[in-house]
């Protein structure tokens, strides 16, 4: 009798383990797919910005320096999304943002660029694509906080080390990028 209680235990045990195993492959292979359907969109994006930017060129006096700096911001979240690198991307995500915002701006001092039907398709299709990797972040993060928790809360933290599921970086954003909107500034 105690020994069928012992296996009993034991079985519940390795069931609960076998569980709490494939909870955690769970909430890692959430992270990993969160993260590819961002870069989905950062591909997409980076594949319309080259048009816009030479829609932007056709417009001789259209300020050459702000097209350079999307073009360097563009390159720069290509590389920090091949790499990974969540702190970087978030950094060049940031500067691209800045970029895009001031293209977006300058089309206002340029009534033939700003009347163009491909600059404001671009416009239109840039902008669909920000709310896309904005909505795809939020989700990033939500998987990452699942992700961390599980790997933190006993007993499935034990688990976590023995089989190397470790913690993920959330894509934090800068004060600059979630300060309120200077509404003043932008209508002077």
């Amino acid at each position: 009798m105690t020994t069928l209680i012992f296996f009993g235990i034991v079985a519940v045990v390795l069931i609960y383990g076998v569980s709490l195993y494939n909870n955690l492959v769970n909430v890692k292979n959430a992270v990993a797919k969160a993260w590819a359907n961002i870069d989905v969109l950062l591909k997409q994006r980076h594949d319309e910005l080259p048009k816009l930017v030479e829609v932007c060129k056709q417009y001789k006096q259209f300020e050459q320096s702000t097209l350079q700096k999307v073009i360097e911001a563009r390159s720069q979240v290509q590389s920090a999304g091949e790499r990974q690198d969540i702190e970087a991307l978030g950094q060049a995500e940031e500067k691209l943002r800045a970029g895009l915002s001031t293209i977006f701006a300058l089309a206002e001092a340029y009534p033939e660029l700003k009347a163009n039907e491909n600059f404001m398709q671009l416009q239109n299709r840039i902008s669909t694509l920000e709310n896309g990797i904005a909505d795809r972040r939020e989700f990033y993060n939500d998987a990452v906080n699942v992700n961390n928790v599980q790997i933190e809360i006993f007993p499935a933290n034990i688990l976590a080390k023995m089989f190397g599921f470790g913690e993920k970086p959330l894509l934090i954003f800068s004060t600059a990028e979630t300060a309120d909107v200077d509404m003043k500034q932008l209508f002077n």
